[in-house]
């Protein structure tokens, strides 16, 4: 765990997932252990050791989870569980690592949820602006679908990460990843409006205000993510009847909207932060199937029956 946090960098939420996993492999163990097989050459009974792991006790262990958890769960697991041998193969603990040996669960990614032009404009213009806790609102939905941040990147966000006279924000994203994304003229002017009032979201009992946060919630505190999602689905339902809308949804529709305006790939990767252009390439699927659609539904050749 350490060693993800520290040195792999890796997020929290992956760190706390990954602890699961393996503690259910160690339970499983400490139940199953003894179906090992035992080293003849020993002298005297011992406890089960990491290095009598093999490829066959890692299936029975991934067999058992199968019953419940849904292939990307064990996808996950899968990985937990790699990432670990591999390290005390590294360190010299395993001689190699039995997890290599285990096949990938096939998952089958959905296309990324996005909505129109027309339903994203209504849903940033949803907020009531007559308020701090308003023109703080329009400001996050602004940066979500205008600069495709991911929510906990939104949550994070620092005041001196922002560089309004510059149009342009510091972003800290997996892998504490720093990138520069655009900001555009709408946000600009809306971050601008709500940090005008940014003070009136003190606590109003101790009058204590977060002095670091871009988003406060009414207690003065930074804007969590949870509260952020129901930030996102109060403004979808208001604003184009999607009460079932998510940030991450934004972050899809800001991609999809510049693919079909004409930005390439690589621009968008960028934008995103995305490490592999394969997570950026799901976006031509998303366009292509959209142009089926409007195809299908507006060309005469389309809807024309085929003569038998």
């Amino acid at each position: 765990m350490a060693y993800l946090r520290d040195e792999k960098r890796a997020s929290p939420h992956t760190v706390s997932a990954y602890r699961r996993d393996l503690t259910s492999l160690v339970v499983f163990f400490r139940e199953r252990g003894s179906e090992l097989p035992k080293n003849p050459r020993a002298s005297a009974p011992r406890a089960g050791r990491v290095q009598d792991l093999d490829v066959y006790f890692l299936r029975g262990w991934l067999g058992q989870l199968a019953r419940t958890v849904t292939p990307n769960s064990m996808s996950r697991k899968l990985a937990a569980l790699r990432t670990w041998m591999r390290w005390m193969r590294r360190r010299g603990i395993l001689e190699t690592s039995p997890a290599d040996e285990l096949a990938s669960p096939k998952v089958k990614k959905p296309l990324p949820t996005f909505v129109s032009v027309d339903a994203a404009k209504q849903v940033v213009e949803a907020p009531e602006t007559d308020i701090a806790a308003g023109k703080r609102d329009r400001a996050l939905l602004e940066l979500l679908y205008g600069s495709g941040l991911r929510v906990s990147e939104l949550s994070g966000l620092s005041l001196s990460q922002l560089d309004l006279p510059g149009a342009t924000a510091r972003v800290l994203g997996k892998g504490s990843k720093e990138r520069y994304v655009p900001l555009g003229r709408l946000c600009v002017e809306a971050l601008t409006e709500y940090l005008a009032v940014r003070s009136e979201l003190r606590h109003r009992r101790t009058l204590a205000i977060d002095p670091h946060a871009v988003f406060l919630s009414t207690r003065g505190r930074r804007l969590g993510v949870r509260a952020i999602e129901r930030i996102v689905a109060k403004y979808g339902a208001l604003g184009a009847g999607r009460a079932d809308l998510y940030p991450h949804a934004l972050r899809h529709t800001c991609a999809t909207h510049l693919l079909e305006g004409g930005a390439d790939l690589r621009s968008i990767q960028e934008l995103l932060g995305h490490s592999s252009l394969s997570t950026t390439q799901r976006y031509t699927h998303v366009s292509m199937d959209h142009l089926m659609r409007v195809y299908d539904a507006a060309h005469p050749l389309a809807r024309a029956r085929i003569p038998k």
